[in-house]
């Protein structure tokens, strides 16, 4: 799914790296948003944002509104280092990347909860998941020959509505190629809400249970 490059790679190992990945990327967007009231997994629209605190004077928010750019930019470019200068063939070359992406997540999932509403705080964890993604994505494009791309629809809406449109025309002569695209896009889109949708009901689910057991302290203490 990850090591399969240029001709060794099938439509078969991008529908799988972007099942998973896209999961992956639904459930921090929408778990990220829950918590943080950030969206976490991609930037277009930090920037309307940043261009809005910007012309009201916000100069704070603003900075940390482009500090949160900046980390999306600085994961795409970290993970990106770590494939070139060890090799994409060799063993650890997209394992790495991977890793450090999986430490970060269970870092703000072990820490969240102490989240305590303050600038500071929303500016480290909401910061923290978009280096994470802008690592995910970097790496995802690296594989799939950016094929793929799995922390934001636009694109991926955007290509499907083409294909869809292409595939009508009865002189097209590469129907098959477009069904394993149109097939991709599909993949990427279900997975990515399929993983949102899971994020939003188990953060609702586990805050309830955190608030639970709060109030059966606060009874007993």
């Amino acid at each position: 799914m990850l090591r399969h490059l240029g001709t060794k790679r099938t439509s078969a190992h991008n529908v799988k790296l972007a099942t998973l990945l896209g999961l992956t990327a639904g459930f921090v967007n929408a778990a990220g948003f829950l918590a943080f009231s950030v969206l976490t997994t991609n930037v277009t629209g930090h920037a309307a944002l940043f261009a809005e605190r910007i012309a009201s004077g916000d100069w704070k928010t603003a900075r940390v509104v482009a500090l949160w750019m900046f980390l999306f930019l600085a994961g795409a470019f970290f993970s990106s280092l770590i494939v070139s200068r060890i090799g994409r063939n060799q063993r650890f070359s997209y394992t790495i990347p991977i890793m450090i992406e999986m430490a970060i997540l269970i870092a703000i999932a072990v820490f969240g909860f102490n989240y305590n509403g303050s600038l500071v705080d929303k500016e480290v964890y909401a910061g923290s998941l978009l280096f994470s993604m802008g690592m995910q994505n970097s790496l995802v494009s690296i594989v799939s020959g950016s094929v793929v791309r799995t922390t934001h629809l636009t694109g991926t809406f955007t290509d499907l509505g083409i294909e869809l449109g292409q595939l009508l025309q009865k002189d097209r002569k590469d129907r098959s190629a477009l069904r394993s695209k149109i097939r991709l896009r599909s993949t990427i889109i279900f997975y990515f809400m399929a993983g949102a949708l899971a994020g939003a009901y188990l953060f609702r689910y586990l805050v309830s249970i955190l608030f639970f057991c709060l109030l059966q302290y606060s009874y007993l203490y």
